[in-house]
């Protein structure tokens, strides 16, 4: 049964991404486990700090839900074209120390979803994910490709998808992103 850590990279209460994450929970067929996860609690990124006090509970609790997971899903706001801080933030304090990536992110499957209020969706934040996936040895899982543009008519105020096209878009990801990591096992 595949696990899947999905990342919200949003704050927002209201926010579509973590709407899209729990949809994409809700859509996971049998045998597919999506955890939802968001990054309330993980402070900026300082060397100083991680030099004086080491990584923060926060970050150590998430790190420990990704090497228990079979597979990342990120889903991603698009802010000003490219990533949000927060969520960049959150990953770069996740690679601390250097010596842990390979047990953290080497090879491990992960998937990039977004929503957004404009027209393109998450496209640009999307394909700045990429270098950063790169980097830190992932497996970009390339095998769909899913954005919600014009999110404010998909989703309601409270941050909960309405639109059904969208959720049988996202049941199918999905199932195939989970498919290809019970085939890499």
């Amino acid at each position: 049964m595949p696990r899947i850590l999905g990342i919200s990279g949003s704050l927002r209460a209201a926010s579509y991404n973590t709407g899209l994450l729990r949809a994409a929970r809700d859509a996971a067929g049998e045998g597919v486990t999506i955890d939802v996860a968001t990054l309330h609690g993980i402070p900026l990124y300082d060397g100083d700090v991680e030099a004086r006090d080491g990584i923060p509970e926060a970050v150590e609790a998430l790190k420990a839900r990704v090497l228990g997971s079979d597979g990342l899903l990120l889903v991603t706001p698009e802010y000003n074209n490219g990533i949000p801080g927060v969520f960049k933030n959150a990953i770069d304090w996740l690679s601390r120390p250097g010596s842990g990536i390979p047990a953290l992110f080497g090879d491990r499957p992960v998937a990039v979803i977004g929503a957004s209020p404009g027209g393109f969706g998450t496209i640009l934040a999307q394909n700045a994910w990429l270098p950063v996936l790169r980097t830190l040895g992932c497996r970009h899982w390339a095998g769909g490709r899913l954005l919600v543009s014009r999110a404010g008519q998909a989703f309601d105020p409270d941050g909960t998808l309405q639109d059904e096209k969208v959720r049988g878009q996202l049941a199918a990801f999905v199932a195939a992103y989970a498919a290809d990591i019970q085939a890499s096992r």
